[in-house]
């Protein structure tokens, strides 16, 4: 084969500008080799290097007492105490999803599952956040089968729950949607593992599937924009095999058990590239691989192929010297390749090795601390300032609240999720107590009383409207959502989706984004433990709305107490506690019925919301509540309606309203944050009342909860009443309308 010339053209080919080029050539005081060049475009892509949000990203709040491992390693860790630790992270595979969905998706969740086994953690449960176009996008209906096949193919195979998660429906991601998935595993909190290459002469070992070509320059791919051409990226898609990915984790498992490891590390973007030279970076130390030694699928394959292939359910560990035989072992009895490739050094240099040939060899310092870190430009822009400006005032309000509730309630947005969850497995390992349809997912730590909450949240439109307000409003909605079951929040992980960071107002999205989530973060005690940011979420220079998904991770200390958001039986009061001044600004309401997104909508007082969390942890714990459900997307009435919407159930609600309101639509379908409708047993009522009050938060009761009904009266007129048959049946076809368009 040929030598391939490596010069500044064929560096733009590989994603590199010119500074970065003339950076390279410093580095290495030479013209790089075809396979440097393509380690340097792979790490130094935004994908792998974050050189668009790493500056930013640093004034995140990342440590407390129960923080273990914070950003950096492969997931995040916190301690839930009695000698358990739980590992989580979330990370997007936006860009493989919409060229592929099912694979795309599939390997996003084999990828996420690696980053939390590799820390020593059994994987207990996954959520994920799917943000589609609009329903009427011809495109659409393929994705979502395909997305939503790949998510619980993979999931199911390797036998971890999918307990809960997020779909949203908006224009705004038609050219773009978004896949975010997040795992959460279990381990002893002193026996926790990290990716680095320790101890000069420790052999490098390679386990896991064979290398294929499959995945090459996908971690690049990740870093553009999409464009006419997207349909021709297809080969940079992973193919992912869920079965070997449950072997994998097994043997992992099992020989962390033993004192063989000292640091080991998934292959995921850019494959053994980056494990290979982020171990090494994360000890200061060096690395030697010798490609010749990989374990291949694919023939004549070479080692420019072999450095970037991005195959799947493979791992890179550092073992200690002389247990050669224990690893062999062990690997083959789950029947998967194990081969020594190579050795720790301490020259500090990455060197790569093939066919007796040295085929790179770059300091890594070089790759890391030398890597490009960009401190772009921002600006507001215009349309910032004239959104605010909305005037809901030449809205017409409504006029029939039964029609506008029932097309409401069975709109892709509100409507039931279950041809989306019945597709995953819910209850696999059985430590499920809490799942889909639930404002959070809860898993049981067996052996104890104690449980792990989870719950993902964002909302597109405010994010868009005020990046920095709607973002609190995302990580204030995951606590209040953890809250409302008896959870307690302690950390989050976030996944933070935006357009092109090279545009200002991007740029800006993202800036104000980070500033609202320090803010939130630190006044509610929860730090950022693990991420990702994925930027270039375009198609022919079209963005998506800033999309920072977030999960908040709690401890519910005695799982006897949780509390769901059902209603359980007729006759208790329904009470609403918390704010109350809902704004169709903004709303979910105003972007269904009149595509509009615009409008000042309220923001939260943190203040006022972390008393309404405490407020809600001590209503669990002393049994005071029959159930708790917090009132987001669509307002006041569909939150009720979820409170009832659910399978064999007939209890509905009876609501007897005097209040003073302008506009029927905003009352019912408007927003605003900090609100829980709780149910409680009358005799009860005097005592939340109080604790409402010392705790400085609102309270009212409007209605009780009835059978086979929900009705509205105002002001002793009867302005709705629909039986819950009615209802179901709007509410639990909806989705599949999606498909029949």
């Amino acid at each position: 084969m040929a030598e391939i010339e490596v010069n500044l053209e064929l560096a733009r080919k590989h994603g590199i500008n010119e500074e970065e080029w003339e950076t390279i050539k410093k580095i290495l005081r030479r013209i790089p080799t075809y396979e440097e060049l393509g380690i340097f475009s792979a790490m130094w892509s935004e994908h792998c290097s974050y050189k668009s949000s790493r500056i930013h990203l640093k004034k995140l709040p990342a440590k407390a007492p129960w923080v273990i491992q914070g950003p950096g390693e492969n997931a995040g860790i916190i301690d839930i105490g009695e000698g358990y630790a739980v590992a989580f992270k979330m990370e997007s595979h936006n860009h493989p999803s919409f060229i592929e969905p099912y694979q795309g998706a599939a390997t996003g969740v084999g990828g996420i599952l690696r980053d939390v086994f590799t820390m020593g953690a059994r994987p207990l449960a996954n959520l994920n956040g799917l943000f589609f176009g609009s329903p009427d996008n011809p495109k659409t209906p393929y994705l979502i089968k395909g997305v939503v096949a790949g998510v619980g193919d993979y999931g199911n195979c390797v036998g971890v729950p999918t307990i809960g998660g997020q779909v949203t429906f908006h224009f705004c991601f038609n050219g773009n949607n978004l896949v975010n998935a997040f795992t959460l595993g279990l381990m002893k909190s002193d026996k926790i593992f990290r990716g680095k290459a320790e101890g000069a002469g420790n052999p490098v070992w390679y386990v896991g599937s064979k290398t294929g070509r499959d995945g090459i320059h996908g971690a690049t791919m990740a870093s553009a924009e999409f464009s006419e051409e997207t349909e021709e990226k297809k080969p940079t898609v992973q193919v992912g095999d869920p079965f070997t990915e449950k072997l994998l984790l097994e043997a992992c498992l099992e020989i962390m058990e033993k004192d063989v490891i000292v640091g080991i590390q998934d292959m995921g973007a850019a494959g053994l590239t980056s494990s290979s030279l982020e171990m090494a970076e994360r000890s200061g130390s060096g690395i030697k691989i010798d490609l010749s030694k990989i374990p291949l699928r694919e023939k004549h394959m070479t080692p420019y192929e072999i450095l970037l292939s991005e195959s799947q359910e493979r791992m890179l560990f550092v073992a200690k010297r002389g247990r050669e035989k224990e690893i062999l072992e062990i690997f083959r009895k789950w029947n998967l390749d194990a081969a020594q490739i190579g050795e720790v050094t301490d020259t500090k240099r990455a060197e790569f090795y093939f066919e007796g040939k040295k085929v790179a060899d770059i300091p890594i310092e070089g790759i890391g601390e030398s890597s490009p870190l960009y401190n772009r430009p921002f600006e507001e822009p215009k349309r910032f300032k004239e959104n605010q400006n909305f005037n809901a005032g030449a809205i017409e309000d409504v006029k029939s609240l039964k029609k506008v509730f029932l097309d409401f309630i069975s709109s892709p947005n509100l409507c039931s999720r279950k041809w989306v969850y019945r597709q995953y497995d819910q209850s696999v390992r059985t430590n499920t107590v809490m799942t889909s349809g639930s404002d959070a997912g809860i898993i049981r730590i067996k052996g104890t009383k104690k449980g792990v909450a989870m719950s993902l949240d964002v909302n597109p439109r405010l994010c868009f409207l005020n990046p920095k307000e709607g973002t609190k409003c995302a990580i204030a909605e995951s606590a209040l959502n953890l809250a409302v079951c008896g959870a307690k929040p302690l950390a989050i992980t976030d996944c933070l989706n935006f357009g092109n960071p090279e545009k200002k107002d991007v740029m800006w999205e993202f800036v104000e984004s980070i500033e609202g989530m320090r803010e939130a973060c630190i006044k509610l005690e929860t730090p950022v433990v693990s991420g990702n940011v994925s930027f270039y979420n375009e198609t022919e220079g079209t963005g998506i709305y800033p999309t920072p998904s977030v999960v908040m991770v709690g401890v519910v200390e005695d799982v006897n107490n949780i509390v769901n958001p059902f209603f359980k039986e007729e006759g208790l009061e329904i009470v609403l506690i918390g704010k109350n001044d809902p704004v169709i600004e903004g709303s979910l309401y105003l972007s269904h019925f009149f595509n509009i997104d615009k409008g000042k909508f309220n923001f939260v007082d943190l203040d006022y919301h972390r008393r309404l969390i405490e407020l809600l942890l001590s209503l669990s714990s002393q049994k005071l509540i029959e159930s708790a459900h917090d009132i987001s997307d669509g307002g006041l009435l569909p939150a009720l309606a979820e409170c009832f919407l659910k399978e064999g159930n007939n209890i509905g609600a009876e609501l007897f309203l005097d209040e003073n309101f302008e506009r029927m639509d905003a009352f019912f379908f408007g927003e605003t944050p900090s609100r829980v409708l709780v149910s409680i047993k009358k005799e009860k009522c005097n005592r939340l009342k109080s604790i409402c009050q010392k705790f400085n938060i609102d309270y009212k009761i409007i209605g009780k909860t009835g059978r086979n009904i929900l009705k509205v009266v105002f002001n002793n007129k009867e302005i709705l009443n629909i039986p819950l048959s009615e209802i179901f049946e709007k509410w639990e076809k909806g989705f599949e309308r999606i498909f029949k368009k």
